[in-house]
């Protein structure tokens, strides 16, 4: 891809990236005294912490060393990428939830001033991202899925629903439905010539009807004439959630989330190895 697309990736980024964090922002300001301390589907995480966390990634990008920390990070913490990022979470809970809602709004609005001065050498400029080497202009794209999640995991915790239907859902959808080819392929283990579709429900761009095939042991784009083998139907966010481990397909199931269609077995397979965030 040449500079000027990755510019142009970069672009959709800041503006998803900007959208999501005032959505956040927006839930935020709503909240009262009690709220900010609910726990979140990200394990060992309050509301609050969720704001902090992303406070922490954008400083980092912004240049700024990590808090001190010498005391337990708690169990939620499984490794040293983890481990690396809670303290600016963890500095932060004895906080006012006004104080950090506050610094929230100002580091965002800072990173995304920065942003806007890349030119199209910065944006293809390849670097570090939890993800591998890649261009800054995909960086940024996960920073759009990373926010998107969080941003879902406190409107869930706070029964605020919302975020959907825009230029975040649409990039954390896509990471999850590129995930696909392997959750299908090599976790669920699914057979030679087996096709597996996914419909999913939901506004705007949010709504997605894709299917994937075995060939040769891999997971690739079905084909208009190949035979579904199992149909998956479920709504965009609860896709997202399963494949990023906020949910089981059991609660999923359970709360009339998830329709099947072809080959149980498989389907089942299929949605017990959605969760690719390990």
């Amino acid at each position: 891809m040449s500079e000027q697309g990755w510019s142009e990736r970069g672009a959709v980024a800041r503006a998803a990236l900007a959208e999501t964090w005032e959505s956040l922002a927006e839930v935020g300001r709503d909240l009262g005294p009690g709220e900010w301390d609910r726990a979140t589907a990200c394990p060992g995480w309050s509301v609050k912490d969720q704001f902090s966390h992303i406070i922490g990634i954008e400083r980092m990008l912004l240049g700024e060393e990590a808090p001190a920390w010498d005391e337990p990070l708690g169990d939620h913490v499984k490794n040293d990428f983890a481990a690396s990022l809670e303290p600016w979470v963890a500095v932060r809970r004895a906080s006012d939830p006004d104080a950090v809602l506050a610094e929230f709004e100002e580091v965002t609005e800072t990173r995304l001033a920065a942003l806007t001065e890349l030119d199209d050498e910065a944006w293809a400029k390849v670097g570090y991202s939890p993800a591998g080497e890649v261009p800054y202009a995909q960086f940024m794209e996960l920073r759009v899925f990373d926010s998107w999640v969080h941003e879902q995991d406190v409107r869930r915790a706070v029964t605020r629903p919302g975020g959907a239907g825009g230029l975040g859902s649409a990039i954390a959808i896509d990471r999850v439905q590129g995930a696909m080819g392997f959750v299908v392929g090599k976790k669920a283990a699914a057979p030679e010539g087996s096709v597996v579709a996914f419909d999913l429900a939901g506004p705007g761009t949010d709504e997605r009807h894709f299917a994937l095939v075995i060939r040769n042991g891999r997971a690739a784009p079905a084909s208009d004439g190949d035979e579904v083998t199992a149909r998956l139907s479920l709504s965009s966010l609860d896709f997202v959630r399963l494949g990023c481990g906020r949910s089981t397909a059991n609660e999923v199931d359970a709360a009339g989330g998830i329709g099947v269609e072809g080959d149980p077995a498989l389907a089942q397979a299929v949605l017990g190895a959605m969760n690719f965030m390990i």
